[in-house]
């Protein structure tokens, strides 16, 4: 079984994110990572050539069903009013803002083309090939108890420096989960993924891959656990999030 997390620019003009992990005894091992991926068909190579015709759940950070023109998709709705309390809020998603198409949709059609379903439906430890959307700020919240998301993104008046400590606690945390259960082994990458001093694209592709990081192990996450480990916002109709919860 592999778990793979996508942190999708909602553009091909900028790079994207990915990360694979693999399944072994009661967690999951880093097997490959990309941080440079550009149009569509890049990450579903990665996928293709990690992943192979075997038993996967992707999680992706974006939008993959976006039925409305404007405004905001109910489940972006019901998902902010829930986590307002930890500034966890959603982006609003509409077709005018992200179409006239929406990338995660594209992605989502060439993934099925690898015979991967598209389903907010996880059931526990299932043999699946299967995408799911997830946003990793409520999940940080969820699973790592904090009072409010962690400000590591750019934003007005967002100094490097209070941005490289939020990063650097991201990155503390992420290898805490190496005695979880599911457990995360990321060494490798997380060893290496020091924001202290990165600028400009370099800290965005650093952001970038601790989110896909983070996406891969929240697959693990919902397989391991099923409906019992995560909370749905919205429907398959409509539009949808998983967000995964301590068991529970």
């Amino acid at each position: 079984m592999k778990f793979v997390g996508i942190d999708l620019a909602w553009s091909a003009a900028n790079p994207s994110a990915a990360v694979l992990l693999r399944k072994e005894g009661e967690g999951g091992v880093l097997e490959a990572w990309h941080d440079r991926l550009g149009a569509d068909e890049e990450i579903v190579d990665f996928v293709r050539q990690g992943v192979g015709e075997g038993s996967a759940l992707i999680a992706v950070d974006a939008p993959l069903l976006v039925p409305n023109e404007e405004g905001t998709r109910p489940c972006d709705r019901e998902l902010s009013r829930f986590y307002r309390w930890a500034q966890a809020q959603a982006y609003p998603a509409n077709r005018r803002r992200l179409g006239p198409r929406v990338r995660g949709e594209e992605l989502v059609r060439l993934l099925e083309g690898l015979g991967f379903r598209h389903d907010p439906e996880v059931p526990a430890q299932g043999e699946v090939r299967q995408v799911v959307e997830v946003f990793p700020h409520p999940a940080a919240v969820e699973l790592f108890g904090l009072p409010r998301i962690l400000r590591y993104k750019a934003r007005p008046g967002r100094s490097y420096a209070a941005r490289w400590a939020e990063l650097e606690r991201f990155r503390e945390l992420l290898a805490g989960l190496a005695g979880r259960r599911p457990a995360l082994h990321a060494a490798a990458l997380l060893g290496q993924a020091r924001p202290q001093g990165l600028r400009g694209q370099a800290l965005k592709r650093l952001e970038d891959l601790l989110d896909a990081l983070f996406c891969a192990y929240i697959a693990l996450h919902l397989w391991y656990w099923g409906p019992r480990g995560y909370r749905r916002f919205g429907d398959r109709r409509s539009g949808y999030i998983l967000v995964p919860i301590p068991p529970g």
